[in-house]
């Protein structure tokens, strides 16, 4: 395991913006003030990154996270517009806005990150500070608000400081964020918008443009954090595979594959179609960054069950151990979730 990060607050100039983009290419954690609140930030395509950030802010879930970008083209090259994204978008951008739309074919944004779903959420800040980072950067933020799990929301700098010192590499002070209300989070899906969480761009406003009622949408569970766009744990599965999931499992029968954890692979891993080991070395952070793409590798052709080890539920135990419950729910939770 990694040591504890020294935080380093520094306040916000061409020099910070530098030392921000350079912690963040090499898979540190940098919080930075948005319009709305201050976000911790995370390369958006690190998913080694994006678990060392669950970590940070101790999440009890894998909720999908924002990706922040730079402007609506390179939001495209993630996520597909339709014709009520594109009007909100050209509108209220850049903003306090949130749009979660079906991720593209290539989008590049780790599956940690999207929680395994096939829907992204994208804004694009309205912040000096936060744009000048993407834009030294070069690529999407992934930045839920920089505080603990359940804990207040930070518009300074010194509450950042006070939730995740010792966690976290830098927070780049910009002074107290203008709105102070996280971001209105709005869902283009399937022909209609609907209205995921109230926030600062208020709804007469987004109604104005889209030329009639916003509907809210009762069937999705919206996080209190107040970060995560969509929880989908509403239903009993996320990201189900194919392949039934044999939990916990102490042996590996002809034919399964096998999710690994841990130095030692269990009897029977020699007859198994393939393994793939979340963490050889049994490192918690290693394993959440593998978790969706190793679900997605092993569920091949012929395979028609999965064989996954034990994994510890200490630390970010906890929510692997909750996704690979959600992956193993009954196939009629999976179907309905996966046409949503």
């Amino acid at each position: 395991m990694t040591a504890e990060p020294t935080t380093r607050v520094i306040a916000a100039d061409a020099n910070a913006i530098g030392q921000a983009a350079h912690t963040l290419s090499a898979g540190g954690l940098v919080a930075f003030p948005t319009e709305t609140v201050y976000g911790l930030g995370a390369d958006a395509t690190n998913a080694t990154a994006i678990a060392r950030l669950y970590a940070a802010k101790g999440r009890p879930d894998f909720n999908p996270l924002i990706a922040h970008v730079t402007d609506i083209e390179t939001a495209r090259t993630l996520a597909v517009f339709n014709s009520e994204a594109e009007k909100v978008a050209a509108t209220f951008w850049p903003g306090p806005l949130t749009l979660v739309l079906r991720k593209t074919l290539m989008c590049p944004v780790a599956e940690l990150a999207t929680a395994g779903l096939d829907t992204i959420a994208v804004r694009v800040p309205n912040h000096p500070v936060a744009r000048d980072i993407l834009r030294a950067l070069g690529g999407p933020i992934a930045a839920p608000s920089a505080n603990r799990s359940g804990h207040v929301s930070p518009t300074t700098a010194a509450h950042v400081l006070a939730d995740l010192r010792g966690r976290i590499e830098l927070i780049v002070d910009g002074g107290p964020t203008s709105v102070g209300v996280e971001s209105t989070i709005v869902a283009c899906l399937d022909g209609r918008a609907l209205l995921l969480r109230p926030g600062g761009l208020p709804r007469t406003e987004l109604e104005r443009v889209l030329g009639g009622a916003l509907a809210d949408a009762p069937e999705m569970r919206i996080d209190a954090e107040a970060d995560a766009p969509i929880a989908p744990g509403m239903l009993a599965s996320h990201y189900a595979p194919k392949a039934k999931l044999q939990l916990d499992a102490r042996r590996v029968n002809a034919g399964e594959a096998l999710l690994a954890f841990g130095p030692k692979l269990p009897p029977g891993a020699e007859r198994a179609a393939r393994v793939l080991n979340l963490s050889q070395r049994g490192d918690l952070v290693e394993a959440a960054a593998n978790l969706f793409s190793h679900l997605r590798a092993l569920d091949m052709p012929g395979v028609a069950k999965i064989a996954v080890m034990p994994v510890p539920h200490d630390g970010l135990g906890e929510a692997i151990n909750d996704r690979l419950a959600r992956a193993a729910a009954p196939r009629e939770s999976a179907a309905h979730e996966r046409d949503e």
